[in-house]
């Protein structure tokens, strides 16, 4: 799932991502450092949540420093607009509340904008990255 959400999200193949995708995954979710949600119809996954748990240097609006960064919300294309993923993004708002968390962040597609949007995220137009 997290690869077609990237490939639908217009990233370019360049590698295969799917080891490093597993290891990722193996080793966060055994520490407790990722949590992940899946969404099913029957035996088929249909849509994916999940939260990293990060600790940062304390500040004002976050004392303990921890906070959660949203990543792979992804609801398969036939199963848009029946409120799974804003489902999946409760959980992951509240697996972050019991973590301790401050705050969640993500950035987000253009397509998720609004679900994050209406759901209470707010935009901060601070973000900025830089790639190797």
């Amino acid at each position: 799932m997290r690869i077609n959400q990237l490939r639908e999200e217009g990233a370019t193949e360049d590698i295969d991502l799917r080891p490093a995708l597993k290891g990722y995954y193996n080793r966060h979710m055994a520490d407790g450092t990722f949590v992940s949600w899946l969404a099913l119809d029957g035996d088929k996954i249909i849509g994916t949540s999940g939260i990293s748990f990060v600790e940062k240097p304390p500040y004002f609006s976050c004392p303990n420093g921890r906070i959660g960064i949203l990543s792979s919300m992804f609801t398969s294309r036939q199963y848009r607009r029946q409120g799974i993923a804003k489902e999946l993004l409760s959980r992951v708002v509240q697996e972050a509340k019991e973590y301790g968390c401050g705050g969640v962040q993500i950035t987000a597609s253009d397509m998720g904008v609004y679900l994050y949007t209406d759901f209470g995220f707010k935009k901060n137009g601070n973000f900025m990255q830089y790639n190797f």
